[in-house]
């Protein structure tokens, strides 16, 4: 029997399916060029028997949207398939309307957490769209790639899908099975397509926790790649000594043996490059990881762990569970190790926090002295339960993504506002890792770190240095504005300053705060002799008599990349 199929050509007639070739593109807008996208090589993988019918395109949010545009246009594709994400999703947006004007015969699909909870909806505002695949992907696009490249099946029958029927109805078919986590594809068998990005890896999916507002929580299942299998990948990645893998598992160590297990594994096989990320909870940490934690290499491993608040009414009404005294004791801990990063995340905007109670979670999380300290605002994400009650918790967010809070009835917008400032000055002083021997020093005349983050925020504000991209020797020369502000009077913020500055680089250029090193000439061509010049060698002042230290950057920390700092007799 003939049939009719549509294409960027139009209606043509299909005698034998070999006639005609369809093609479909895979396509990922990344949040940055050295993200990559492990969903759209899944599926590229998973129908891996089509070949070059099956394309991958991937594309930054940085890039004007009439660039990709006109690449996605040059490649001709019969089927565009979106990855979607709140990062992503008014680009995907504007790209989708386009794309129908440009390319009116292709067909549109979308798939991603952005759009698989809220599907109806999604289709509604982009009437071009055909479809959106829910869930996970692995499942419902070998069949939807069946559909158009061999023009078998119909969408009827394709679980996991909601789409426009050719009478333009909306149609929602039944979820998809949950997927086989060892049956999922190893994608990276040739690196070099991955050359300058992150590796992502996936050894197990859902999560055991329901935490209010995660999408995490309205997975199947939690299921796991088996051990072997993970092992055997894991090894692909030490012999490429890849210089990063960041594991997606949403709670890595929810499952004790198995972490102590890959943990002893990856101790036993570190080639000595190679950097694994974990997303953990810290109060699951058992002793038995602590061990082995503690004889890794420093940089084998990093941690992000997840504590959003300590105002426990609050972590209650999230649904959160959480054990305050167990994360401080198990960051402390991991600390005195000092072979482990360790980054720690808050969320402002959550229900029955205000200003007051956010101070005190954030000096309660700086305590822990964490690497990174992340300040992230709400999001109120489709098909989460926050979502849900937003309403009724008086959450005002943005109408699109990333539907951002703006105000709460605890934190009204002017408090955001105020904590978009010192997210600000936490990224660049704090995080940046560049002023640790100043803060230290500043933070001596608060009782609350929060309180100077705050008062840095509003200077910045007053002066309208928020507004500027500056230097990282603008940033000494702001921040020594605000000492002088402040009227300490005391040299020691600028030998703390020359400290940072010189632990990070060999400056090409002295700062003009720098203290005169003429006096010294002949003690310091004394030591360049015993040093070499690939050293710096800088002299501080204690008890007014003078200091010499060596600044070694052959020989760098390998959690801060700071120079090895000597103290020179």
């Amino acid at each position: 029997m003939t049939k009719l199929w549509r294409t960027n050509k139009g209606f043509i007639k299909i005698i034998k399916k070999k006639e005609i070739i369809m093609r479909i593109l895979l396509t990922a807008i990344n949040a940055k060029y050295i993200h990559s996208n492990l969903a759209v090589y899944n599926l590229k993988a998973v129908t891996d028997k089509y070949g070059d019918q099956i394309e991958i395109a991937e594309y930054t949010i940085n890039q004007q949207p009439d660039e990709i545009l006109a690449d996605i246009y040059k490649k001709q594709p019969d089927v565009i398939a979106f990855s979607t994400y709140i990062w992503n999703r008014r680009m995907v947006g504007e790209l989708i309307t386009e794309l129908s004007k440009v390319l009116p015969q292709a067909e549109i699909w979308a798939g991603g957490p952005e759009v698989s909870y809220d599907a109806e909806a999604f289709l509604m505002e982009y009437p071009k769209v055909r479809g959106v695949m829910r869930g996970e992907g692995e499942t419902v696009f070998p069949a939807l790639a069946t559909l158009y490249i061999e023009g078998t099946g119909s969408f009827q029958t394709i679980a996991g899908i909601t789409y426009r029927n050719d009478q333009g109805e909306l149609q929602i078919n039944e979820d998809g099975a949950p997927v086989n986590m060892d049956e999922l594809p190893f994608v990276y068998d040739h690196l070099e397509d991955f050359s300058h990005k992150i590796i992502y890896y996936e050894s197990s999916r859902g999560c055991p926790f329901r935490c209010a507002y995660c999408l995490s929580s309205l997975e199947k299942k939690l299921r796991f790649r088996s051990l072997d299998l993970v092992k055997k990948e894991l090894g692909f990645f030490l012999q490429a000594k890849v210089p990063q893998v960041k594991f997606l598992d949403r709670t890595f160590n929810c499952n004790p043996r198995r972490t102590v297990d890959l943990w002893q594994w990856i101790l036993d096989h570190d080639n000595g490059i190679t950097n694994f990320h974990f997303e953990i909870a810290a109060d699951l940490i058992t002793e038995e990881e602590l061990a082995i934690m503690e004889q890794m290499r420093p940089g084998l491993i990093q941690l992000e762990i997840g504590v959003q608040s300590t105002n426990m009414e609050t972590v209650h009404e999230i649904d959160r569970v959480m054990d305050l005294d167990l994360v401080r004791n198990v960051t402390a801990k991991v600390k005195s190790f000092e072979n482990i990063h360790q980054h720690l995340d808050l969320i402002a905007g959550l229900p029955g926090e205000d200003l007051d109670s956010f101070h005190k979670s954030f000096d309660d999380v700086f305590a822990m002295e964490p690497e990174q300290l992340q300040l992230g605002f709400l999001k109120v994400l489709r098909g989460t339960k926050i979502h849900r009650m937003a309403q009724q918790y008086g959450i005002v967010c943005h109408d699109k993504a990333p539907y951002e809070v703006l105000s709460t009835p605890w934190l009204p917008y002017k408090d955001l506002l105020l904590l978009k400032g010192v997210e600000e000055m936490v990224e660049l002083y704090y995080n940046s890792h560049q002023y640790e021997k100043t803060l230290e020093e500043i933070l001596k005349n608060y009782g609350s770190p929060f309180a100077f983050f705050e008062e840095l925020a509003e200077f910045y504000d007053r002066k309208g240095y928020s507004k500027i991209s500056h230097s990282r020797m603008a940033r000494y020369e702001i921040l020594r504005e605000f000492i002088s502000e402040k009227d300490w009077a005391d040299p020691v913020y600028d030998q703390c300053m020359i400290f940072d500055l010189y632990a990070r680089e060999r400056l090409k250029s002295r700062p003009a705060f720098a203290a005169d090193r003429s006096p010294y000439k002949e003690q310091l061509r004394e030591y360049e002799k015993i040093y070499g010049k690939q050293v710096h060698i800088e002299i501080f002042t204690r008890d007014s008599q003078p200091v010499f230290v060596l600044f070694d950057y052959a020989r760098r920390n390998p959690l801060t990349n700071d120079a090895h700092v000597e103290v020179l007799g």
